[in-house]
């Protein structure tokens, strides 16, 4: 007896299109190399005595010390111009928290599984690993102080080392996946530029001025 047609979703699973294949490659490319780059996964890992200095690297970029430090800074400020850069700093940390806790809850991507669960602070979203936060308040962070702090030339480059650091460090922490990071760094470019449009002054937000 002739058999059966096959149901349309079998035969698209039998012949998967092209942009599965090159998906499902370069997925499979990005587990490979984050987990060969992970040399600071454990303490047993390839270069495994410098986690230590990875993690202070890593609590550098957490959100917390920076809301805490902004918020502390907006407070002790006596300099309207200085309080109006450091509220849409206080704006930018939070519009980031929001949209990688949105992120990663509609991903749901996991960790790799060579991440020791030891980090500084988490809630339940840091279960997930894309996009990484670190990654996105970085370049985020960067694009802002570039943008609205006077700086010399040595200190312009120590704040885009920082930014790549840190990003760089969540792959060798084994927190994260390389794409998480890559797509942690746009997301946070991104981000800048609508802190940049919904900015905050006097005359577009007298309601939050008045308060400090």
């Amino acid at each position: 007896p002739a058999a059966a047609p096959l149901p349309e979703e079998d035969c698209m699973k039998l012949n998967p299109s092209f942009v599965g294949i090159a998906l499902s490659s370069l997925l499979a490319i990005d587990l490979w190399a984050s987990k060969r780059l992970g040399v600071c996964a454990g303490e047993g890992s390839a270069w495994g005595s410098a986690r230590p200095l990875m993690k202070v690297i890593e609590v550098s970029g957490h959100g917390i010390p920076w809301l805490l430090g902004t918020f502390y800074g907006l407070c002790q400020s006596d300099s309207s111009a200085a309080r109006e850069v450091l509220l849409n700093l206080l704006f930018a940390l939070l519009l980031d928290l929001v949209m990688v806790a949105v992120v990663k809850g509609l991903v749901k991507r996991p960790r790799p599984t060579h991440n020791k669960m030891d980090m500084f602070v988490t809630i339940s979203v840091d279960k997930y690993s894309f996009p990484s936060g670190h990654a996105t308040r970085a370049a985020l962070v960067c694009r802002f102080v570039l943008r609205h702090l006077v700086l010399a030339i040595p200190l312009r480059i120590l704040v885009v080392l920082w930014a790549l650091i840190v990003s760089i460090s969540r792959v060798m922490l084994g927190r994260h996946n390389m794409t998480d990071v890559l797509f942690g760094l746009v997301l946070g470019y991104a981000l800048y530029n609508v802190v940049e449009h919904c900015w905050l002054s006097p005359l577009t937000a007298p309601a939050l001025f008045a308060l400090w």
